[in-house]
Parts: structure tokens; C-alpha cells; sequence
């Protein structure tokens, strides 16, 4: 296999569906174009089944050095797997490491990714808001003044 993808528009798979599964011969998945839809994914089982495997022994690898006290090893691996991290506080990468394992482990026995994924964006979107310091400084300032009453909040909402 050469490339990760291939986009296909979904109409050829529905008119020519046996040409169009045999280019996973090639490559991992079809993503499939849908014009008034989000795209879709095609792919073989076994791949899907390799690919959660790897999840899963990443997730029990990044819980064992943690629980292992080998955080510093992660710590230092952070900036590999993801590059925008250098941007956070070290008591935030801390966090992020923390919030990671927990997440990774809870996702991985529901066989649902996506906490992982939105884990990985707001942290990320931390990251860019350290990363710039006109911004920083705009979320991070104190509001000027006294911004007025809390109305109490109405029962059963």
C-alpha cells in the first residue's frame, strides 16, 4: 500500500462497486465524496481491526509509563507525537499527559475515538492561544470594572 486514501466520488461506488473496492488493494481506505453530505470512509475489516489494535496497545503503553512514573519519558516524546505542544505551560503538558491516558483507556473499551479526537483539538487549540501572546494576554486579563449582577439561575433548567 502506497497511500493512506484515495478520494472517490461516492457516486462511483454506487455505480461501479466492484472496480471501486478493489483499489483497497492499494491503499488503506476510499474516502468516499458526497456533495450534499459529509464524506464517507471506506475500508476493509481487517484494517479496521489492525488499526484499532494499535490503538489499543498505544493506549495501554502511554497508561504503563504513566503509571509506571515514567512520565518523563512521555513528557519528552510529547513534542514528537505532537509538535503544537511545545507551546503549553509545563504544568498544562502535565495535564494533557493526565487527560490523555484516562481518555485513550475509556475510548478504547467503548471502541469510540472520537473522545481522543476532541481531547487532541482543544488541547491544541490551548496550544495556539499560548502560542500567540496578543491572544493570550486578551483571554488572560482581568475585566476592567465590575461587569454587573449574576441573575439567579431559574429551577429546573
Amino acid at each position: 500500500m502506497t497511500t493512506a486514501y484515495e478520494d472517490v466520488p461516492f457516486s462511483e461506488l454506487l455505480h461501479h462497486p466492484a472496480a471501486t473496492t478493489r483499489r483497497l488493494d492499494a491503499v488503506r481506505a476510499l474516502r468516499l465524496r458526497r456533495r450534499d453530505a459529509g464524506d464517507l470512509a471506506l475500508m476493509r475489516v481487517e484494517q479496521m481491526e489492525r488499526d484499532a489494535t494499535v490503538v489499543d496497545f498505544t493506549s495501554r503503553l502511554l497508561t504503563s509509563l504513566v503509571r509506571t512514573e515514567n512520565i518523563a519519558a512521555l513528557r519528552q516524546a510529547l513534542p514528537e507525537a505532537l509538535p503544537w505542544s511545545t507551546f503549553l505551560p509545563p504544568e498544562d503538558v502535565d495535564i494533557l499527559l493526565a487527560e490523555l491516558v484516562d481518555t485513550a483507556r475509556g475510548a478504547v473499551s467503548l471502541d469510540n475515538l472520537a473522545p481522543i479526537a476532541l481531547l487532541l483539538t482543544q488541547w491544541k487549540h490551548s496550544a495556539e492561544i499560548y502560542a500567540d501572546p496578543a491572544l493570550l494576554a486578551i483571554l488572560t486579563r482581568e475585566p476592567d470594572g465590575d461587569l454587573g449582577p449574576v441573575p439567579v439561575p431559574e429551577v429546573g433548567q
